[in-house]
């Protein structure tokens, strides 16, 4: 092959990075059969196999292995070489529920950083409410919130994120006391499916910690101090869901949502490889 397509390049880089056809599809604006095609070209003209395909699972060859940091590079000089002749840097405000936000971010922030090195991301993290308020208010370009009002329907559907009871391996809950929670402060919508679930299921319950914030929620439940509703992927490294071990009652799942009025094909594609990131994470 004496050229290489870029955007081959790039769809490859994207499904090894998400591991997903589809994944990568969302993130370029595209459709899984296009990408797929594209892929299936750039293997052909290499003569390699870059992709192991299954129905369940898609990953690396070893000649895929061996392509992806030159291909990483070809991307990177790609979108620099396009970036050249930018007039002004994009800034992109995004707020972000801090339930959905954990140890992953840094790869959120990675894919969005891929598709658009030029783009400069403002980042404000906090609950739902708070976000989806300021994105009403004009503060916010897009926010990433959990659904907290059934009764509204707008807003892009981006997945659904599993909750479990999350605490240290060792967290201690003796027979017949009530159970020890972190919670946020009121108003918060999780706190209040949690303890609605207590509730329905006659689970005796106390409030031990009350956090600012999922780091500090984190934090008390690392040290053993309570039990509390969190996405898994969110808690910290070593808890564990100890539901099933305790009898608690199952969590409801609770969908994630992007809101974003943004019409120009610059922020859009980042915001589609935002979503396909939390798509990726989240799976």
């Amino acid at each position: 092959m004496k050229t290489l397509d870029v955007e081959a390049v790039q769809a490859f880089v994207l499904v090894a990075d998400l591991n997903s056809f589809t994944r990568a599809a969302e993130a370029m604006g595209s459709t899984q059969s296009a990408i797929s095609l594209k892929i299936k070209r750039l293997e052909s003209g290499l003569g390699r196999r870059l992709l192991e395909r299954t129905p369940r699972l898609v990953r690396l060859s070893a000649e895929g292995t061996a392509f992806l940091a030159s291909a990483r590079q070809l991307v990177a000089a790609h979108q620099s070489a396009l970036g050249s002749f930018a007039v002004e840097r994009r800034r992109l405000v995004v707020g972000i529920s801090h339930h959905i936000v954990g140890a992953d971010l840094a790869q959120v922030l990675k894919r969005m950083n891929a598709s658009d090195p030029a783009l400069v991301i403002e980042l404000h993290i906090d609950t739902s409410r708070v976000m989806l308020d300021a994105f009403e208010g004009g503060a916010l370009d897009a926010a990433i919130v959990l659904r907290h009002d059934a009764h509204r329907r707008d807003g892009e559907a981006l997945l659904e994120e599993d909750f479990g009871w999350m605490a240290a391996p060792d967290f201690n809950h003796p027979p017949g006391e009530p159970l020890r929670l972190a919670t946020q402060a009121q108003p918060c919508s999780v706190r209040a499916m949690a303890i609605g679930a207590l509730d329905a299921a006659g689970i005796p319950w106390q409030e031990v910690f009350v956090g600012g914030g999922i780091a500090t929620i984190g934090a008390a439940i690392s040290a053993g101090l309570a039990i509390a509703a969190l996405v898994p992927r969110v808690a910290p490294a070593g808890c564990l869901d100890l539901g099933p071990r305790l009898g608690l009652p199952r969590l409801p799942r609770r969908e994630v949502l992007l809101y974003s009025s943004l019409t120009d094909a610059r922020a859009r594609g980042a915001l589609r490889a935002l979503g396909a990131a939390f798509r990726a994470n989240a799976g």
